[in-house]
């Protein structure tokens, strides 16, 4: 099997200021509470306050009105990945470690990499066997260890986990302790939105994986029902999107054997969502919808917007703008303001 998760386009870098910062937070000399008041600086010089604008070019073509795109891209790795990846290294080097560890399959361990790089912080990336990224040298020149150990992603983050409870490195995995501090990065996403647009907007649709990014941006939007929750992911492979269509209450899993991964739907499927249980409450919460999206709605999506909007997205990530166009053609989406939230750049 041969996959890849691949940002193209983003620097893996960040400002002079945001550097000499990085003296600070990197310096094992200095106090904790030093290290981590300069770190917390290159977190709000970097990461997130990301562009959100209206899409005049969507609202002509499609016959819509109020409809704005949040551009994830805008982050030093190119992906909303970095606002959990920043996070999780604060809390490490808050709490006293030296070494952090992460299973990825390409975007979150660059992100990782490259936050533990600026705190002065050793970071091992376990990367499936079977799978390829080409983000893996990205990794390596931002000093990420690579671990290669066979099995699925899910497989991976156990063993990743593990291996970081024995070595004595903090453990940088989605769900368990870290749910609530990924989730609460992630609100910050919703909370601008909310902020640029002056009022929660009336929809707000967002591609789902693990479920942490939905969950969060619910939150960060109110917890309530002002705002249709939409999570759209990849066709019949993906826990919340399956268990809301089938009207569980709760998330489960799906079969690993009927899982499988295309370079275009791979950031989003999984047989396990580890914040799942929150992302389907959300979508309750909130009295809103999931969608299956095909590979080919997304790989035309990505054209459309490359040419109409200049903008170079992944795939993946068109996937709630989809289903938030779905809604417009079954004559189901509310007047008003709607965000489709596009998490990464190609």
């Amino acid at each position: 099997m041969t996959l890849r998760d691949a940002v193209k386009t983003a620097v893996n870098g960040v400002g002079k200021q945001a550097l000499l910062l990085s003296q600070t937070a990197a310096n094992g000399a200095l106090t904790t509470e030093q290290r981590v008041s300069a770190f917390r600086q290159i977190i709000t010089l970097e990461t997130g306050t990301t562009w959100l604008r209206r899409s005049k070019a969507i609202e002509r073509d499609f016959g819509l009105s109020d409809v704005f795109l949040k551009f994830e891209g805008d982050n030093p790795t190119g992906t909303q990945k970095d606002r959990i990846a920043f996070a999780q290294v604060e809390d490490a080097l808050r709490t006293g470690y030296g070494e952090v560890a992460v299973a990825t399959c390409g975007n979150y361990g660059v992100a990782v990499a490259l936050a533990a790089k600026l705190a002065g912080m050793k970071c091992h990336i376990f990367i499936p066997a079977g799978y390829h990224t080409d983000r893996l040298g990205e990794m390596e020149q931002l000093g990420g260890v690579i671990h290669r150990p066979a099995g699925s992603y899910e497989d991976v983050v156990r063993l990743s986990s593990q291996r970081a409870a024995a070595e004595g490195w903090y453990d940088a995995n989605p769900g368990g302790r870290n749910t609530e501090l990924q989730i609460a990065a992630y609100a910050t996403i919703g909370e601008e939105i909310a902020s640029e647009l002056g009022r929660a907007p009336v929809c707000c649709a967002v591609p789902v994986s693990n479920g942490t990014l939905f969950a969060g941006i619910h939150r960060g939007l109110g917890n309530g029902d002002s705002t249709m929750m939409i999570a759209a992911s990849s066709t019949a492979k993906n826990p919340i999107v399956y268990s809301f269509r089938k009207g569980f209450r709760e998330c489960v899993d799906l079969d690993p054997a009927k899982i499988h991964e295309t370079v275009i739907n791979e950031p989003l499927i999984n047989w396990h969502s580890f914040d799942g249980a929150e992302a389907l409450k959300a979508i309750y919460a909130s009295r809103g919808r999931a969608y299956n999206i095909s590979d080919e709605r997304m790989r035309k999506m990505t054209t459309y917007l490359a040419e109409r909007e200049a903008l170079r997205v992944l795939p993946a990530s068109t996937a709630g703008l989809i289903a938030l166009l779905r809604m417009h053609e079954e004559g189901i989406l509310p007047d008003g303001q709607h965000v489709a939230v596009l998490t990464a750049k190609r």
